[in-house]
């Protein structure tokens, strides 16, 4: 599409279009995470071990790469709208079987389906919304649209816990009026969403399917490989306060507050978004290296915190993990957007969100499963060594000097 060619009225018609993308979006993210402080009442109710935990949140990671895998890229040729319809369709559908199929094999499959909605809205969001801006205010840097998509992201994602938290304290039943809440949240989003305008043109003959694959330039690999495992390692640490920030809570520190969890979470996510907007004038080198050094620190306090029983600075380390997850991420975002193909932004960022999401289910369900044979403090040292190592391998020239050097 011409942004050239835009009158005033359809200029205006997509700076909306690309706030009610956003809005959509936000309350889906809100959504994935919102069960954050509601498991430790299904835990409750139904006797299941902390591992059970892990496990239904690992399916919402395997639901993610899934929606990534088969249809994050599909909106490069289908068109942005009808996709994003279809992912928040998927948040919809999750919200129901919550609702009607409370047990365990039930909430498997809720977050099975809330994370593949979320894997098929993800890199279509972005690229949407950086097109719907681009069309809205051509003379502005992409770069804007970027820190938005990536803002809000984050931002979603750190008030699940705290609305989910809010919810278990003043609901008479949150495991039933949670879902109900979002069940109508998601039938506005789908009528909400034909106001929005289509920033793609399909093609008359549409490309034969195929599943996702990362279609990066050969001279960009190196750049991308920097910018996914930046993303793998930030989506790791916001995925340990998502799963298990209430089960650690309590196993180390004795906290059985179902808001705390939730409150954890939100200053992991919440300082993301933070770091990304507060810290967005900042030359893109330097962001790079304050969040790689801010996810350092964090990886050596929360083992410590739990080592010397010290939840201050357990809390300070969590802050530090999202201030290193929002500028890495932030980060990974830009770069891979920029070395994307012509036509091809989708599926180079679907390409780089199937790195983050990967983060978040395997390191998050071996922690888990470590927490059978091992105390907290252990797993969480299990947990940090291998993530301040990949830290280390993301900045080395082989993967992502090159990436930092864009900036």
């Amino acid at each position: 599409m011409s942004t050239a060619l835009l009158t005033r009225p359809a200029a205006r018609r997509h700076a909306v279009g690309f706030h009610l993308v956003a809005a959509v979006f936000a309350i889906a993210l809100v959504f994935s995470t919102l069960p954050t402080p509601l498991y430790g009442l299904y835990q409750r109710r139904d006797g299941f071990a902390a591992p059970v935990v892990t496990v239904i949140f690992a399916a919402y990671a395997v639901g993610v790469v899934l929606g990534l895998y088969f249809a994050g890229h599909v909106s490069d040729w289908l068109g942005r709208r009808r996709v994003v319809a279809a992912g928040v369709g998927a948040e919809l559908v999750s919200a129901v079987v919550f609702l009607l199929w409370p047990d365990v094999p039930g909430l498997l499959l809720a977050r099975l389906l809330c994370g593949t909605g979320i894997g098929v809205l993800t890199a279509t969001v972005t690229a949407h919304m950086g097109e719907l801006r681009a069309a809205a205010r051509p003379e502005e840097h992409p770069s804007r649209a970027a820190l938005a998509a990536t803002a809000v992201t984050m931002g979603g994602l750190a008030l699940g816990p705290v609305v989910g938290g809010l919810l278990a304290d003043h609901l008479r039943d949150p495991l039933a009026g949670s879902f109900e809440l979002f069940i109508g949240l998601f039938a506005v989003s789908m009528a909400v969403l034909a106001l929005v305008p289509e920033t793609v043109v399909r093609p008359e003959i549409a490309p034969g399917y195929r599943p996702q694959r990362v279609a990066v330039p050969e001279a960009s690999r190196a750049a991308f490989a920097g910018a996914a495992v930046q993303a793998f390692v930030a989506f790791a640490a916001t995925g340990l306060a998502t799963a298990l920030a209430p089960t650690v809570l309590s196993a180390v520190f004795g906290e059985t507050s179902r808001m705390a969890g939730g409150l954890v979470a939100f200053s992991v996510l919440g300082s993301g978004a933070a770091a990304q907007v507060g810290l967005a004038g900042l030359p893109a080198g330097v962001r790079a290296r304050l969040g790689r050094a801010a996810m350092v620190v964090a990886l050596v306090l929360m083992p410590v915190s739990a080592l010397l029983v010290w939840q201050p600075v357990y809390w300070v380390a969590g802050v530090l993990s999202g201030v290193g997850s929002g500028l890495m991420f932030k980060r990974s975002v830009e770069v891979v957007a920029g070395i994307a193909g012509a036509g091809r932004k989708a599926e180079s960022l679907a390409a780089l969100f199937l790195a983050a999401y990967a983060g978040i289910a395997a390191p998050v369900l071996g922690v888990g499963l470590a927490l059978v044979w091992l105390p907290a403090q252990a797993a969480l040292v299990v947990f940090a060594a291998p993530m301040m190592a990949l830290v280390w391998w993301s900045s080395r020239d082989l993967s992502g000097r090159s990436a930092v050097r864009r900036g």
